[in-house]
Protein backbone atom coordinates (compact mmCIF):
# COMPACT_ATOMS: atom_id res chain seq x y z
CA UNK A 1 0.00 0.00 0.00
CA UNK A 2 1.11 3.56 -0.64
CA UNK A 3 2.31 5.64 2.25
CA UNK A 4 0.22 8.67 3.18
CA UNK A 5 2.86 11.13 4.46
CA UNK A 6 1.16 11.06 7.90
CA UNK A 7 3.18 10.44 11.08
CA UNK A 8 0.74 7.77 12.41
CA UNK A 9 -1.50 5.02 11.10
CA UNK A 10 -1.07 1.85 9.10
CA UNK A 11 0.37 3.67 6.05
CA UNK A 12 2.53 6.17 7.96
CA UNK A 13 5.70 7.58 6.48
CA UNK A 14 7.03 9.48 3.51
CA UNK A 15 5.74 8.19 0.13
CA UNK A 16 8.53 6.49 -1.80
CA UNK A 17 8.80 4.31 -4.89
CA UNK A 18 9.44 0.63 -4.20
CA UNK A 19 12.61 -0.85 -5.67
CA UNK A 20 12.15 -4.30 -7.19
CA UNK A 21 14.42 -6.75 -5.40
CA UNK A 22 16.35 -9.39 -7.30
CA UNK A 23 16.22 -12.94 -5.94
CA UNK A 24 19.27 -14.17 -4.09
CA UNK A 25 21.10 -17.21 -5.41
CA UNK A 26 20.66 -18.81 -1.96
CA UNK A 27 16.88 -18.89 -2.50
CA UNK A 28 17.43 -21.51 -5.23
CA UNK A 29 18.91 -23.95 -2.70
CA UNK A 30 17.43 -27.42 -3.05
CA UNK A 31 15.94 -26.90 -6.53
CA UNK A 32 17.45 -29.28 -9.04
CA UNK A 33 18.74 -27.78 -12.26
CA UNK A 34 18.10 -29.59 -15.56
CA UNK A 35 21.79 -30.47 -15.76
CA UNK A 36 21.89 -32.13 -12.33
CA UNK A 37 18.62 -33.95 -13.06
CA UNK A 38 20.16 -35.39 -16.23
CA UNK A 39 23.31 -36.42 -14.36
CA UNK A 40 21.26 -38.13 -11.62
CA UNK A 41 19.24 -40.06 -14.20
CA UNK A 42 22.37 -41.19 -16.10
CA UNK A 43 24.05 -42.35 -12.88
CA UNK A 44 20.87 -44.21 -11.84
CA UNK A 45 20.71 -45.88 -15.26
CA UNK A 46 24.36 -46.97 -15.17
CA UNK A 47 24.72 -47.91 -11.49
CA UNK A 48 21.26 -49.39 -10.92
CA UNK A 49 19.71 -49.75 -7.47
CA UNK A 50 21.26 -50.47 -4.09
CA UNK A 51 20.39 -53.85 -2.56
CA UNK A 52 18.13 -52.26 0.07
CA UNK A 53 16.33 -50.32 -2.69
CA UNK A 54 15.66 -53.54 -4.61
CA UNK A 55 14.30 -55.13 -1.44
CA UNK A 56 12.09 -52.10 -0.72
CA UNK A 57 10.76 -52.20 -4.29
CA UNK A 58 9.93 -55.89 -3.88
CA UNK A 59 8.09 -55.16 -0.61
CA UNK A 60 6.15 -52.37 -2.31
CA UNK A 61 5.16 -54.68 -5.17
CA UNK A 62 3.83 -57.17 -2.61
CA UNK A 63 1.88 -54.35 -0.88
CA UNK A 64 3.92 -54.50 2.34
CA UNK A 65 4.15 -50.72 2.63
CA UNK A 66 4.74 -50.55 6.38
CA UNK A 67 7.58 -53.09 6.23
CA UNK A 68 9.14 -51.18 3.31
CA UNK A 69 8.89 -47.90 5.23
CA UNK A 70 10.50 -49.43 8.32
CA UNK A 71 13.34 -50.94 6.27
CA UNK A 72 14.08 -47.70 4.42
CA UNK A 73 13.90 -45.72 7.69
CA UNK A 74 16.47 -48.05 9.24
CA UNK A 75 18.77 -47.67 6.22
CA UNK A 76 18.35 -43.91 5.68
CA UNK A 77 18.06 -42.66 9.27
CA UNK A 78 14.98 -40.42 9.26
CA UNK A 79 11.32 -40.89 8.45
CA UNK A 80 11.27 -37.92 6.04
CA UNK A 81 14.12 -39.36 3.95
CA UNK A 82 12.38 -42.73 4.08
CA UNK A 83 9.10 -41.26 2.82
CA UNK A 84 10.90 -39.50 -0.04
CA UNK A 85 12.71 -42.69 -1.04
CA UNK A 86 9.49 -44.76 -0.87
CA UNK A 87 7.74 -42.15 -3.06
CA UNK A 88 10.62 -42.22 -5.57
CA UNK A 89 10.66 -46.02 -5.74
CA UNK A 90 6.85 -46.17 -6.01
CA UNK A 91 7.02 -43.81 -8.99
CA UNK A 92 9.67 -46.00 -10.61
CA UNK A 93 7.49 -49.11 -10.13
CA UNK A 94 4.48 -47.27 -11.61
CA UNK A 95 6.55 -46.14 -14.63
CA UNK A 96 7.79 -49.68 -15.25
CA UNK A 97 4.18 -50.94 -15.15
CA UNK A 98 3.12 -48.26 -17.65
CA UNK A 99 6.03 -49.17 -19.94
CA UNK A 100 5.00 -52.83 -20.16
Amino acid sequence: MARTNLPVGPNKGHPTTAIARTTKPSHRKGIRSPKSTLIHSVIREVAGYAPYERRVMELLRNSKDKKARKLSKKRLGTLLRSKRKIEELSNIIAESRRAH
